[in-house]
């Protein structure tokens, strides 16, 4: 019946069944937080569910419409996140004219991967651009501050595009779990690297004691990295074959790599805060942050998940 009524829907059927379920695990949520408010109101437990609807919302409605919208949303994602990284840390007047193609680097980047083009997606900004933004900052003539503005433009663009454009990647290989479509890789991969932050955070919270690095991120546990790298194993070995062409060994595989890489870019982007004296990269996410804060995580899990597969399967 679900079915049915959802048929208008561009989503392969496995898919839109996990995306039921995490609707569901979303309404669970909310109605333990409005439970939690009667004893003792949290107004950022309730943003952080509210932006979550947003979030869910919105990438479940481009799913729906189709593979080059949802290309374009991540496209616009790695956008928001440049333009908020750039926002953050100290660029120089004579870098401008750099910055305006580091911000061209996007469409380009995206339109590589709307037609497939895998050799130049893959070297486009690691090589192309690496070469070129240093060359536009050249030509302005200053070297002050020459090194550290040609690092931040690099990095920048790798984190906020290079590493993004992955997830959209994904979208257009060939299909070989009919059942989620290549939806389905992008939903593994987005669910298990968020779930990954709650699941340390919980056994964070619950058992930890040690702590992993406390100069750079001070609630960090090895209780709660353990915790998380054990349940995030287990649980994509289990979603794996129902989402992704992986084996379920192969699934325990992606769990373990997304579980460690998730937390490596969460401290990576922790690093850049409290070298900026920041508690968030931005506001557009109430309760969240910004949208660095969101997909710090992702700016690692995409382009190693996407590896991994990609040599597995293709």
């Amino acid at each position: 019946m679900i079915n049915n009524a959802l048929s208008f829907l561009n989503i392969p059927q496995h898919s839109l069944h996990f995306m039921l379920l995490v609707l569901g695990l979303l309404t669970v949520a909310t109605a333990i937080q409005m439970i939690l408010a009667i004893k003792k109101p949290n107004l950022e437990l309730q943003q952080r569910v509210t932006s979550w609807w947003w979030i869910i919302g919105l990438l479940f409605l481009v799913f729906s419409i189709g593979t080059n919208t949802t290309i374009f949303f991540f496209g616009f994602i790695s956008f928001l996140a440049l333009k908020e990284f750039l926002s953050i840390v100290q660029t120089r007047q004579a870098d401008r004219n750099a910055i305006f193609w580091a911000y061209l680097s996007i469409p380009l980047q995206y339109y590589w991967v709307a037609i497939g083009w895998y050799g130049m997606f893959i070297i486009f900004i690691p090589v192309y651009m690496f070469l070129y933004l240093p060359l536009r900052l050249i030509l302005k003539g200053d070297t002050d501050g020459f090194i550290k503005s040609a690092g931040t433009l690099q990095w920048a663009v790798m984190l906020n595009v290079f590493a993004v454009s992955h997830i959209a990647y994904l979208l257009i290989l060939p299909e070989k779990n009919i059942a989620a479509g290549n939806i389905g890789l992008v939903i593994f991969l987005l669910f298990m690297t968020q779930f990954n932050d709650v699941s340390q955070y919980i056994w964070g919270k619950t058992l930890g004691k040690h702590k992993i690095l406390p100069k750079v991120s001070p609630n960090k546990t090895w209780e709660g990295f353990v915790g998380g790298l054990i349940t995030i194993t287990l649980v994509a070995g289990f979603i794996a074959p129902y989402l992704t062409p992986l084996s379920q060994i192969q699934g325990f595989t992606a769990g373990v790599l997304i579980s460690f890489s998730g937390f490596i870019g969460d401290v990576v982007i922790s690093s850049v805060k409290r070298d900026l004296h920041i508690k968030d990269c931005g506001n557009l996410l109430p309760g969240h942050g910004g949208i660095l804060d969101r997909i710090d995580s992702l700016i690692y899990t995409a382009p190693l998940f996407f590896h991994y597969i990609y040599y597995l399967h293709y």
